[in-house]
């Protein structure tokens, strides 16, 4: 099981102070420390991550070019879905990594994968490595996994370490990122072991959550949590914590799927507000009425994200025997929904009573029902490959019922084969040139068309 954190609260590292699980933030190695201020004041050269993935003046522009296509100011009822080239052109997506994914929070895993001191665990978003790891004092501290010596990649997959080794030539570091050991220097001048520890990267934990941010780090740069918990989540956050978003379930386990479509592809279809469900996932649709589905929106419409504060509520008896309820805030979209009658007892024990629904912009969904949470996170590998990492929390009442969780995640399976099968269908048809905009079904597509909005913000800016 994670460690039991308050819900509600963001956690940062400190290095240089006791583990605590209270006060709820813990901060990360980076915000305090003389090793940080040797790093940044030694002569080696560090690249800021915005400009190591850097766009070319051309390139630039023409990424631009594809943004502009886009006009987030014109009502949904008349809007254009983003032109296919958003989804295909290489450009655009090394803009997207500039603008989206190196600025701001990201989540790139969850707190059971460093449950234990020196469980670490590695990622690579764009042309970033970085490995996340939790020292023997409980602190967790997040680097780029890139040795100093020549450039190897210093740390594969996860599991459990005293120290990093490179296995190029040897080169040793503590988990706190300091330089431990350097092989066969004999020599060599003008150089200080200090100066020489892995790069750090900004690290905070929100419930059973990781988070990243990738923008280069300051010397003494303080981490303000209440700030960090805004900015990721906004007014989400309570609603989040309170309605079963939190680190008290167990850690069941993960899948990994390769999909051949842009990442937007998968978001767009978490966000079309089940308008694919009658015709794709026919056996989750059986027990629906969707004929009496309806929506009623309150002021929808495009405000710059740091003011957005839309709600949309839509109307959905069926099954569901209360009103399901869509609020969309500064960068989270929110389906909440009471469960009601099923085919099944399976199903029910399963679905449960309540359901929450969460996109967090621009990668991250967290699915909340009955004894159930999963997450997915999409990551972009190309212009046409995305990763999606499915990760899945159980009631700890159950996380021995072997049988429940089989047939669950069975369930949970075949619907994501039938998305993958779609979402390639979607990718293949971007491509074609038979098609370059679309539209928007204002009555159920309000979520996608806020994503669509929040991305043209970050990347005309």
């Amino acid at each position: 099981m994670a460690m039991a954190m308050k819900p509600n609260s963001l956690h940062l590292f400190e290095s240089n102070k006791p583990r605590k699980l209270n006060p709820p933030f813990i901060n990360s190695s980076f915000a305090h420390g003389r090793f940080l201020n040797r790093i940044f004041s030694s002569s080696s050269c560090y690249k800021p991550i915005l400009s190591s993935y850097s766009l070319s003046l051309e390139t630039l522009d023409e990424a631009r070019r594809l943004v502009r296509q886009f006009d987030p100011k014109i009502p949904l009822q008349e809007a254009r879905t983003p032109p296919s080239s958003w989804y295909t052109h290489h450009s655009f997506l090394s803009l997207e990594f500039d603008r989206v994914f190196f600025r701001g929070w990201q989540a790139v895993g969850c707190t059971e994968q460093i449950k234990e001191s020196g469980d670490f665990f590695t990622g690579r978003l764009g042309n970033v490595e970085y490995v996340v790891t939790r020292d023997g004092n409980g602190n967790v501290h997040a680097f780029h996994n890139v040795c100093r010596h020549h450039a190897s990649i210093l740390a594969f997959g996860d599991g459990r370490k005293s120290c990093f080794v490179c296995p190029y030539h040897g080169w040793t570091y503590g988990l706190d990122g300091a330089l431990l050991k350097a092989t066969r220097l004999t020599g060599i001048r003008n150089f200080n072991v200090n100066e020489f520890g892995l790069i750090p990267l900004k690290v905070a934990i929100w419930g059973p959550f990781v988070l990243l941010n990738l923008e280069q780090i300051l010397p003494q740069q303080a981490a303000d949590g209440n700030t960090i918990e805004n900015e990721w989540l906004g007014s989400s956050s309570e609603i989040l914590s309170t309605n079963g978003v939190d680190s008290s379930l167990s850690y069941v386990c993960r899948r990994e799927y390769t999909i051949e479509c842009n990442w937007k592809v998968f978001c767009d279809n978490y966000l079309d507000g089940g308008y694919h469900v009658p015709y794709a996932h026919k056996g989750l649709a059986s027990g629906l009425k969707l004929d009496s589905y309806s929506t009623t929106v309150c002021s929808l419409k495009y405000i710059p994200s740091s003011v957005v504060f839309d709600i949309i509520i839509l109307r959905f008896t069926s099954s569901f025997s209360l009103p399901l309820i869509r609020k969309i805030f500064e960068k989270v979209s929110i389906q909440q929904c009471d469960g009601g009658s099923s085919e099944t007892e399976d199903e029910v024990a399963r679905l449960g009573s309540e359901a929450l629904y969460a996109f967090i912009y621009p990668n991250f969904m967290i699915n909340r029902y009955g004894p159930w949470m999963d997450t997915n996170l999409v990551l972009p590998l190309g212009s046409r490959k995305c990763q999606v990492i499915f990760d899945y929390f159980l009631d700890a009442s159950l996380k021995d019922d072997k049988a429940f969780i089989e047939r669950s995640l069975e369930d949970s399976e075949r619907v994501q084969m039938e998305d993958i099968m779609l979402c390639e269908a979607v990718q293949r048809g971007l491509e074609s040139p038979a098609y370059c905009t679309g539209r928007y079904a204002p009555s159920v597509e309000k979520a996608m068309h806020h994503f669509h909005c929040l991305l043209y913000e970050n990347l005309i800016s």
